[in-house]
């Protein structure tokens, strides 16, 4: 549940985004999609001065009244780790890494190769 922390009473227009920034005031920037006609020339603007305080693991936004609110940041657990991998996988994997350089210098050898014909036509045009 969110807890109101400030009650500003904003009033939104359509086309802008309405958060709190890094100062805990009220900002608003125009939308990048939606919102009908993007209002030009316009940038970042601070709609009302709060200066409300962060805490760590909160989450602030602006709620439907207009009033800053304050959510608890819900986390996941971390995933337990694949550290160990079979030795058969490690060996695929060099595998497939040996294949990819031989190809490569192959590729490189014909380019050049090709280059040399190319230049030996050129002389003996002239």
């Amino acid at each position: 549940m969110a807890k109101v922390v400030a009650k500003t009473g904003i009033k939104r227009e359509k086309g802008w985004l309405y958060y709190l920034d890094k100062n805990g005031d009220v900002s608003r920037a125009p939308m990048a999609q939606g919102g009908g006609k993007k209002p030009k020339g316009l940038r970042r603007q601070k709609v009302l001065k709060v200066g409300v305080e962060k805490e760590e693991g909160y989450l602030y936004f602006i709620d439907k009244n207009g009033n800053v609110a304050q959510a608890k940041m819900v986390r996941r657990k971390a995933k337990k780790s694949t550290a160990k991998r079979s030795t058969a996988k490690k060996k695929a994997t060099k595998r497939k890494t040996a294949t990819k350089r031989r190809t490569a210098k192959k590729g490189t050898a014909k380019r050049k190769a090709t280059g040399r014909k190319t230049t030996k036509r050129k002389a003996a045009r002239r």
